[in-house]
C-alpha cells in the first residue's frame, strides 16, 4: 500500500502559529521534505520533532520529486512543507502534489497559516472575491505587462512582493492601474509587523522616504 502525502502549513513568522495536528504530523511521518531544510530544523528542533529530513526546492524539484514518488508507493509517509505558510503557493509543492495525484498516491492537507490569507483580511478590501497572482516579473517590461493584462480586474488583487523591487511595483502600478487604493502588509506575526492603508501615490511617497525591509503583501483595490 502507498504512504500519504501531507501538504503541512507552518509559521508565517510567528513560530506558536502551527496547529496540534500538523505538530502531530509531523512527528509521526517518515520523512519531511523541505524548501531549506535548515530554515525548517530550527522548527523542528522547536518543537521536539526529530524525523529526517530532505530538500525539495524550485531546482530539484523534478529530479527529487521522482524519489519522493518512488518512497510513497514503497508505502512511506511524507510530508511536504515550505518554509512558510501553506505549501503549493508560489513555491514547487504544485509539482510534487500533481505527481503524487497522477500516480495514485493519497494527498492530505493539514491546513494553518497562509500568507494570501492573512494579507486580504487585514487589507480592509472587500474578500467575497479576490484574485491572487504571487510574484510579478522582476523584469520591467514583463511585469508591466502582467499588470497591464489585469488593470480591468474588478476583484482585489493580491501580490507579493520582494523589499528590492517593491517601489518600482509600486511605481508601475500607478502607472498602469491608476492611484488607487492598496494595502501593503510587511512582517505578518512578526515583531516588526505593518499594516498601511492608503493611496498607491502616498505608498510611494512613504516607501521613498523609509527603509524599505522585510517581506511584502499588497492587495489593491479593483476596478470601479
Amino acid at each position: 500500500m502507498s504512504g500519504k502525502l501531507y501538504i503541512v502549513a507552518t509559521p508565517i513568522g510567528n513560530i506558536k502559529d502551527i496547529t496540534f495536528r500538523a505538530v502531530e504530523v509531523l512527528k509521526e511521518v517518515d520523512l519531511i521534505a523541505c524548501e531549506d531544510t535548515r530554515h525548517t530544523k530550527k522548527l523542528l528542533v522547536h518543537y521536539g520533532i526529530n524525523i529526517s529530513t530532505t530538500s525539495y526546492f524550485e531546482h530539484n524539484k523534478i529530479k527529487k520529486g521522482e524519489y519522493l514518488v518512488k518512497l510513497l508507493k514503497e508505502g512511506k509517509d511524507i510530508a511536504l512543507v515550505s518554509d512558510s505558510g501553506t505549501p503549493g503557493i508560489s513555491d514547487p509543492g504544485f509539482n510534487i502534489i500533481r505527481l503524487a495525484i497522477e500516480n495514485n498516491i493519497e494527498v492530505l492537507t493539514i491546513p494553518g497559516a497562509c500568507a494570501v490569507i492573512s494579507g486580504l483580511v487585514l487589507s480592509g478590501l472587500p474578500t467575497d472575491s479576490f484574485v491572487f497572482y504571487g510574484f510579478l516579473s522582476s523584469k520591467g517590461a514583463k511585469r508591466r505587462r502582467q499588470l497591464d493584462a489585469i488593470k480591468q480586474e474588478k476583484r482585489t488583487i493580491i501580490l507579493y512582493e520582494s523589499p528590492y523591487r517593491l517601489l518600482k511595483t509600486l511605481c508601475d502600478i500607478l502607472d498602469i492601474l491608476g492611484d488607487r487604493d492598496i494595502a501593503i502588509m510587511r512582517e505578518l506575526t512578526k515583531v516588526f509587523e505593518e499594516t498601511l492603508r492608503l493611496k498607491v501615490s502616498e505608498a510611494i511617497q512613504h516607501f521613498s522616504n523609509h527603509p524599505i525591509k522585510g517581506e511584502f503583501i499588497l492587495a489593491i483595490k479593483g476596478k470601479k
